[in-house]
Order: structure tokens, then C-alpha cells, then sequence
């Protein structure tokens, strides 16, 4: 709260370059969307990655450590007016700077009444913000998880007020290894998003754990710290900042390998849609898929925008092997 609340004013105040990694472009329609944010919005925000999912269309979105809100007037464009977005940050000062600027983008977007809204409170305990089992379509999550001691308990509290079929898409730092003690009591690299990285196997136990699906991974960028005195504290540890999407598929294990073919249209990605880092669907193709995938896109809101059908031609293949 004090670190980024009073001391970083700005993304340019930033010790290292963990928080501002971007891990692919942006789509053309995202940008023209960035363009309408506020100024003092955009000064404020410091996420890593992109945590804009496709396929948003009247979605309910919950953004966990929302800050200043950026990400949330963004969304705020994508899900239109009959979708909604809730931004939830335990730091005061950025959720009044979110807050402040809500009528001046409900103005620009042209919307009626407003379709987002701000929450102080801490995204382990989303329960004493108020916030209904099944309630949201889509978390979302852009370097923030790192600052929350109990990963554990972010993760079963977005799987709780996510709806069946739901997805947490979030980007976030993680670490080649365990972190000793020494780090994670650094308050500098705990601000800056490093002390508090998981070790990247501890995200894949964790999610399974609490019933999400594996994580699929989407993109993935290495950090450099570009401070020596911070370098020397963490000796041979590495980070990257990645981008995951976790599912909620409720009887996933019924599922069997199949084939899809995307029907195309989704906005910003009508011919191609980069699910993650395996799997590329064009408009038209027939895609073999493996069990897990085929339940994600059945049960998911990506449902209608396939077309698919069980078996295939590697389901043998896909059956006997460890995918």
C-alpha cells in the first residue's frame, strides 16, 4: 500500500522493469480502446503483459488489484454496455484516482449509465468486498497475485466467484526456483513485484488443487532487473513475466480428444485466434485437440464460436500419451 500508494507516483518511478513487460501487440482494437483512458489513468498503471482476453462481448469481468483502472476502462469498451467490470485494489489511493475518472469515460464511451465500478479490499477475501459465489465471467489479473502472501487463497476465491465454465486470465512474475527468505523480506524487490513470485511448478500444483484446469500458458517474457545492487541480492534465481489462462470446466474429466474448427468473427481476431502457446485456431481449419482443450472450449464461452466434434484423427495418439 505504502510503496504504491506514496512512493511510486508513476510507471516511470519503477526500480526495474518487472511490472512494465509487454509480452506480445496489442490488437488493433485494444489500442483504439487504450487511446480513450485518461491520461492520469494511464500515468498510474503498472501491470506487466496483456490481460486482455478475446471474446468479451457482454461479459462480467472482475479485475483483481485493479489500480488506478486502467485495464478495467479497457474492458469497459470490450464488454459494452451490457457487460460490466468490477476492479477490486487494496491500495486506497490508486482505487480514488479509478474512481475519480469514472464519468469523464462513461462520457466518452458513450454508455448510459456506468458499466464499471471499484472496490477497496484485498483480492484474498473477495467474500468481504461483497462478492457472490458465480457471480463473474472472467477474472482477470495484471502483476498483482506476486503481492499477495497467500497465492493459494487469491486462486480459490477467483475459482469461487467465477461461473462454471468461467476463466482467470492473468499475467504475473514467476521464479526459476524457490525464493529464500533473504528476498522475500526485501522490500524493494517485494514492491517491485520479484520477492513475492511463485515458483513457476508451485502455480500448475496450486491450480490443480483448488479445481481449475492445467494452466495453459500464453505468453512468456524473461526480466531483466538492469540494477546491480538488486542482481547481486538475487544471485541465480531468474524470473519471467507470463501470461496463464486457468479454467473452470466442471466435469472435465468426462471429456474426450476431439476436433474444432473456429467459426471466426470473435472482434480483433475474425481470421486467426492465438488461444496459448499451443494452440493457433484459423478460421475454417479443422484442429485436432487434446481431452483438456476440447472440455475448456465445450463448457467455456468460446463454446459457440466452434464448431466440435468428438473423436478425430489423432485421438488414438492423444489417448496414449502424457499430454
Amino acid at each position: 500500500q505504502d510503496y504504491y500508494g506514496k512512493e511510486v507516483q508513476k510507471s516511470e518511478d519503477l526500480k526495474t522493469n518487472a511490472c512494465i513487460t509487454s509480452a506480445r501487440p496489442l490488437p488493433k482494437v485494444v489500442r483504439d480502446a487504450l487511446e480513450r483512458v485518461h491520461e492520469e489513468v494511464v500515468a498510474r498503471y503498472y501491470g506487466c503483459g496483456l490481460v486482455i482476453p478475446e471474446c468479451l462481448s457482454s461479459c462480467r469481468i472482475l479485475d483483481l488489484g485493479s489500480g488506478s483502472g486502467r485495464d478495467c476502462y479497457v474492458l469497459s469498451q470490450l464488454v459494452g454496455e451490457e457487460g460490466h467490470v468490477t476492479g477490486i485494489d487494496m491500495t486506497e489511493g490508486q482505487v480514488v484516482v479509478a474512481k475519480k475518472h469514472i464519468a469523464y469515460h462513461m462520457d466518452k464511451f458513450g454508455y448510459q449509465k456506468p458499466n464499471v465500478e471499484f472496490l477497496h479490499g484485498y483480492m484474498e477475501k473477495l467474500g468481504d468486498a461483497g462478492l457472490a459465489d458465480e457471480s463473474y465471467d472472467v477474472v482477470v489479473s495484471n502483476c498483482v497475485i506476486n503481492l499477495a502472501p497467500d497465492k493459494r487463497a487469491v486462486l480459490q476465491e477467483a475459482f469461487r466467484v467465477l461461473k462454471p465454465g468461467g476463466e482467470m486470465y492473468f499475467s504475473d512474475v514467476y521464479a526459476s526456483q524457490r525464493l529464500s527468505e533473504t528476498i522475500r523480506q526485501h522490500r524493494v524487490l517485494w514492491g517491485e513485484c520479484l520477492a513475492g513470485a511463485l515458483y513457476w511448478r508451485d502455480l500448475y500444483s496450486i491450480a490443480e488443487e483448488v479445481g481449475f484446469s492445467p494452466p495453459c500458458l500464453v505468453t512468456a517474457s524473461p526480466i531483466t532487473i538492469g540494477n546491480k545492487e538488486l542482481e547481486d541480492i538475487i544471485g541465480d534465481c531468474r524470473f519471467v513475466s507470463a501470461t496463464f489462462r486457468l479454467f473452470k470446466v466442471l466435469g472435465g474429466s468426462q471429456a474426450r480428444p476431439g476436433q474444432v474448427t473456429y467459426n471466426g468473427g470473435i472482434m480483433g481476431h475474425e481470421r486467426e485466434l492465438v488461444f496459448d502457446a499451443n494452440f493457433t485456431f484459423k478460421e475454417g481449419e479443422v484442429v485436432d485437440v487434446d481431452a483438456e482443450m476440447a472440455a475448456i472450449l465445450q463448457s467455456s464461452r468460446f463454446a459457440e464460436e466452434f464448431l466440435i466434434r468428438a473423436g478425430g484423427a489423432n485421438t488414438a495418439a492423444c489417448q496414449g500419451c502424457c499430454c
